[in-house]
């Protein structure tokens, strides 16, 4: 599992647990499972509406992605970019073509394909950015899946508070004051459930699939100024050189810290 996901849901367990049982008579009172029922469904039939079912079922399957461990094998891309440069810069097709068989990235497979068929460099960067584009573009609307359900959730909340408060209006009307505030009690979870889903759940989710594409298009980026320099034949040391300083840790690139 993902370690900060894991320290997130651990923390949100506890925040929720000292509300319950140290900040609550009965931790029975914040369970209201039709409130629930109406922030989970209204959501979920608003999200159906605003996104064509495919878009709704792929973000779905996301879902473990925010719990798995990511792992980008950036760092065995760009050995494989520096060896297949060796080989590209001795001269050596067969042994290049023969080391693509075995690379796991179908990016750095089609970009170094192009330069074995004699793509010219601007057709091959062209292709290769387009390829970018389009997956930033579908991830980016996969995370705002999770954005609109986040918005979504309090709107529906105080929906299920207004009904809440209807029915407590019902009672105060019949004159039986004794459960005015138990009503109100109920009115008010739904709300509070739209907002705890809002800010635990999705907005939290929207924000991992997000810098989760942000680490993809680099490590992209990276495989394609590696292509880049293959295509012009630049000494082997210099593409790891270059390649190297993607994956480089810098607090700052002005000043060395004091």
């Amino acid at each position: 599992m993902n370690p900060s996901t894991l320290i997130g849901i651990l923390s949100s367990m506890v925040l929720l647990g000292s509300v319950l049982f140290f900040a609550a008579e009965s931790p029975g009172s914040f369970l209201n499972l039709p409130g629930l029922a109406i922030v989970l469904a209204g959501t979920m039939a608003a999200t159906f509406i605003s996104y064509p079912l495919r878009e709704v079922l792929r973000v779905v399957g996301l879902i473990g992605v925010v719990f798995r461990r990511e792992n980008t094998y950036v760092r065995d891309d760009i050995q494989e970019l520096v060896d297949m440069s060796r080989l590209w810069f001795k001269g050596d097709v067969r042994a290049v073509e023969k080391a693509l068989a075995n690379t796991r990235n179908p990016f750095l497979r089609s970009g170094i394909q192009l330069v074995i068929s004699n793509t010219k460099e601007e057709e091959i960067i062209d292709l290769l950015s387009w390829r970018i584009a389009r997956l930033k573009a579908r991830e980016h609307a996969e995370a705002q899946v999770f954005h609109t359900m986040a918005a979504y959730a309090p709107a529906f909340g105080m929906i299920g508070t207004l009904v809440g408060l209807v029915n407590m209006l019902e009672v105060m009307e019949a004159g039986d004051l004794e459960i005015i505030g138990p009503r109100m009690a109920v009115a008010l979870l739904t709300t509070f459930y739209g907002i705890l889903l809002a800010n635990l759940v999705f907005k939290p989710f929207a924000v991992k699939l997000e810098r989760r594409t942000e680490e993809r298009l680099i490590a992209m980026n990276m495989v394609l100024e590696g292509i880049s320099l293959i295509t012009k034949r630049r000494l082997p040391s210099f593409i790891e050189e270059t390649l190297n300083s993607f994956m480089a840790k810098h607090h700052d690139e002005i000043r060395d810290p004091s």
